[in-house]
């Protein structure tokens, strides 16, 4: 796959998880995804939506009304029928650039032999040994998946040499120098800044680039380096090179790392001698992981032996299962085994949860991933996970055989796990959703399955304003090509209607905030049972928690950003809220940093980014305001004389000697705009502080964050500068109403024509260098210029009153409007300014556009665990010690789940 070949509107947000070279690699890699049961279709969804260049799914069995709890591609029509080949159509048209297939015949070593990666679901230990043995002979990357009721295993096989070409994925760590010694070894010094806190580790190699004086460094190569403290590090012996002068960026260089796995055969018993192949999921369950790395294969013989799985919720079967599983730790010597966890597996053995598939899906189709992309740490080479704390409390009594057994019904795989009274209690539930995106596609896949409100009474509300764009098909499953433009909750709505019939479900299109608490109102909470939130900004979820608090209902929350996500579960008087924000979010740029001292293409983007708002988005805003308001002059005059003096400036020259006629004279402005960002602003900042210029201490102004410009001339010829004009050109008309131009031949001849005015800087300027300095120039400004901009608006008079510009609402995912046109070129000629190295459109617009990176695993998986929590929830679980919260980071295996904080207590003073 060549770059031009990837979709990028399509995978836009999944590549700045995935970069376009692990995209490509994806691209050429066939998959084998055998066992169609619920665990099986999550993986296969996942990889598919994710864009390798084929999956086949393979299954010899037929669709059991078991299998309706958790696979979402199957219906009760398609009883009796083979798995495989009647989920194929559906998961084909997850993604159009993915060849899928359907496989109902065995696994025998010549089909084997057609796939770089196979996954084995829900399959017996035979067959894993047997493929597995066969795949590490021929470097086939082996992946084990399986979910038992409340329990999940997952194993990777990548082979005896697989190279990992990104360890995690992150962005690489760089630093600005203050300075270097000569010695051995030398001793970099990182800028105090407080926002360039050395993030450097021991180990890591970096290069060296911009350094003055000691210019060695610049064409070193990487070299490791020894964290020393917050701000500096040791590298090489220096002390015949140059001496330092100033200047210079450290930037980490990442380095490829060459894995060993050990085959199944050898690492079944390797798990027990050495613990650290065992992946915590929780590090308070270690013991109980290792044990159920035993039982699981307990349940395999126990399977061999009697042709079944040990029968629900069967206290014999179960102590036959502990006695297989003693067995096999007297062969390994393991002395450590928790007996309860392996009757607790034993009871819920035959269960098949959707949560439990959506979480060990994830992780599943991750790590396939890794194996097409080389790509993030691979799980090495076990990891086991439970969720028995969802099982009822003591004090609910213990389920029966009787109240677990079959029914045939398509709850049948979950009523196995917590019995039908349990069933018809979701199947009750009153729940509202606030957002159909990524989680919560994901949510309502789950909510249909387990038949959260699909009973008489019960109900989900579903809430998004948003209507579905091409970008969201990467992971928003429930949404196809055919519905783009549709809004997002009607058509999830009618997803999950397909998948279970029985849903009761009510699409709404409001955004909940204050202003729709005439529809969201006291008497709406208290019908619910409790809120899940899939929200992606802070402040959503705040005022949603509030809402919570007030009414006094449960919250499920969770969120995503790339492969790590969290989840959050509140309960009335047991945890603590979500509260209120306690972080700003991004840290603010100091504006002087904007302005007039930029080090980094963050800076720059920001930079060209407030342009964009204050040009095409802002000004005409005040304009339109102005002749449709009468009292707006006196209105902006009470914001303050500095924030009144830059708007009505800003409308007089709209108004008046900027407005154009026509398309030549946009052409002309966006010239003269060139002209005056990058040249005479560049020029006056070096007419205050030239570039030899020092401070009250005798150090040079220009040094350490402060990168000394230089000043651009505009070449036609040059394509950065040419972009500039024509997208310039064309937002300016378009505020206007002009229609523009791409003609590039047309543009240069209007250009031929235009006359830039000449600059000579002024000594009178006055340039503030920090933030304060900057507040306090601006409060000089005189309120005589206020004034006499009031009296010339006043007998502004237009020949046609009913004009209105058209302000520019910023949108990056539309190539065709010129905005991320403009940011692109702005942003990069200002770099070109100050020397920092450029950003192509790809990280321009993750950056400008305040992208969430997002991929399709990490979502279900965050997905997965808010379910667990809502079996909770639904049971009324009053202890603490039940619920989880949990972090996760797929890229490296990471997993944090954590207690809730305790509900705070108020004491009441009389």
């Amino acid at each position: 796959m060549a770059q031009a070949d990837i979709d990028e509107g399509l995978y836009s947000r999944q590549l700045y998880v995935i970069d376009h070279d692990s995209m490509r690699r994806m691209g050429r890699a066939d998959v084998l995804i055998a066992g169609m049961r619920g665990l099986g279709v999550e993986i296969a969804k996942n990889v598919i939506l994710a864009g390798v260049r084929s999956v086949t799914i393979q299954d010899e069995g037929v669709v059991e009304w078991r299998d309706l709890s958790s696979q979402f591609y199957l219906k009760e029509a398609d009883l009796g029928q083979n798995r495989a080949l009647c989920s194929e159509k559906q998961l084909a048209g997850l993604n159009v650039y993915v060849r899928v297939s359907a496989w109902a015949n065995k696994l025998d070593e010549d089909f084997l032999s057609k796939f770089q990666v196979v996954v084995l679901t829900n399959s017996p230990l035979e067959e894993q040994l047997r493929v597995g043995a066969f795949c590490h002979s021929n470097n086939i990357k082996f992946i084990v998946a399986d979910t038992r009721g409340l329990c999940g295993q997952l194993f990777c096989d990548f082979g005896e040499s697989f190279e990992v070409r990104d360890t995690n994925g992150e962005t690489p760590v760089s630093a600005m120098i203050a300075r270097i010694s000569k010695d051995n070894p030398g001793i970099v010094t990182c800028t105090d800044e407080e926002s360039y806190r050395c993030e450097f580790t021991d180990g890591m190699f970096v290069n060296f680039s911009e350094i003055q004086g000691m210019t060695e460094l610049n064409s070193y190569g990487p070299i490791e380096i020894k964290v020393r403290d917050n701000y500096s590090f040791s590298i090489c012996d220096t002390s015949n090179f140059s001496e330092y002068v100033k200047g210079g960026v450290a930037t980490e260089v990442k380095q490829p790392e060459i894995l060993s796995f050990n085959p199944l055969n050898v690492a079944l018993d390797e798990a027990i001698r050495d613990p650290e192949l065992v992946k915590m999921t929780d590090d308070g369950k270690r013991q109980r992981h290792q044990s159920l790395h035993l039982a699981f294969q307990a349940l395999h013989r126990f399977t061999q032996k009697y042709s079944q799985i040990p029968h629900t919720r069967s206290q014999a079967d179960a102590e036959v299962l502990v006695t297989i599983t003693k067995e096999l730790c007297r062969d390994a010597e393991f002395d450590q085994l928790d007996e309860d966890t392996v009757r607790q597996l034993s009871l819920v053995a035959s269960g098949d949860l959707a949560p439990v598939n959506a979480f060990i899906g994830g992780l599943a189709a991750q790590e396939v991933v890794k194996a097409c992309s080389g790509k993030f740490t691979p799980l090495r080479q076990w990891l086991y996970f439970d969720a028995l704390e969802c099982l009822p409390q003591e004090d609910d009594g213990v389920l029966s055989e009787n109240a677990c057994a079959p029914r045939d019904s398509r709850y049948d795989g979950q009523i196995a796990v917590f019995g039908s009274a349990f069933q018809d209690k979701l199947n009750k539930q009153n729940y509202f959703l606030v957002g159909a995106g990524a989680i919560g596609c994901e949510l309502l896949k789950n909510f249909a399955l387990i038949g959260l409100g699909a009973g008489e009474g019960g109900n989900i509300t579903v809430t998004d304003m948003d209507s579905i764009e091409r970008s969201n098909l990467n992971r928003q499953f429930l949404f196809h090509s055919k519905d783009i433009g549709r809004l997002k909750s009607e058509v999830a709505a009618e997803s999950v209607k397909e998948m279970n019939p029985h849903m009761n479900i009510t699409a709404h299109q409001n955004r909940v905030c204050p202003e729709t608490e005439e529809v969201y109102t006291h008497s709406f909470y208290s019908s619910l049972d409790g809120v899940a939130a899939a929200l992606d900004n802070v402040d959503a979820r705040v005022y949603l928690d509030q809402c919570c608090v007030r009414n006094k209902k449960p919250m499920l929350e969770g969120g995503t950003l790339g492969s790590k996500g969290h989840t959050l579960v509140v309960v009335p008087h047991l945890t603590k809220s979500y509260g209120p924000s306690t972080s700003g979010g991004q840290e603010a740029i100091p504006i002087c940093t904007l302005k007039n001292f930029p080090h980094r293409i963050e800076h720059t983007l920001q930079w060209a980014r407030d342009q964009f708002e204050g040009l095409f988005k802002q000004t005409a805003e005040n304009v339109n305001n102005f002749l449709s308001d009468p009292t707006f002059v006196d209105r902006t005059f009470a914001r303050g004389d500095v924030e009144a003096v830059e708007i009505l400036e800003g409308v007089y020259r709209s108004l008046g000697e900027e407005w154009p006629q026509n398309w030549a004279d946009c052409v002309s402005w966006a010239r003269r705009q060139w002209e005056t960002l990058y040249n005479n602003h560049i020029r006056q900042l070096l007419h205050c502080f030239p570039p030899d210029q020092v401070t009250s201490s005798g150090l040079p102004f220009w040094m350490g964050a402060k990168r000394c410009p230089h000043p651009l001339t505009f070449d036609s010829n040059n394509t950065t500068h040419m972009d500039f004009i024509v997208a310039a050109a064309n937002l300016y008309g378009q505020i206007y109403g002009i229609t523009g131009s791409r003609n590039h031949a047309d543009i240069q001849s209007i250009l031929q024509g235009v006359k830039v005015p000449e600059f000579t800087p002024k000594s009178s300027v006055k340039i503030a260098v920090t933030d304060q300095e900057l507040k306090e120039e601006n409060e000089e400004r005189k309120e005589v210029k206020l004034e006499m901009l009031k009296e010339k608006l006043s007998k502004h008079l237009l020949k046609d009153q009913s004009f209105r510009m058209h302000p520019q609402e910023f949108e990056k995912d539309d190539d065709s409007n010129f905005h991320m046109d403009y940011i692109v070129a702005a942003s990069n000629l200002r770099a070109e300014n100050y020397d920092i190295p450029t950003a192509d459109r790809h990280k321009s617009k993750l950056i400008a556009g305040r992208i969430i990176p997002a991929i399709a695993t990490t979502t279900a998986a965050i997905a997965g665990l808010m379910c667990l929590e809502l079996y909770k929830l639904v049971q009324g679980h009053q202890k603490i010690t039940s619920y989880r919260n949990t972090y996760i980071y797929l890229a490296n295996q990471y997993f944090v789940p954590s207690q809730p904080c305790v509900a705070p207590t108020f004491t009441h003073v009389f």
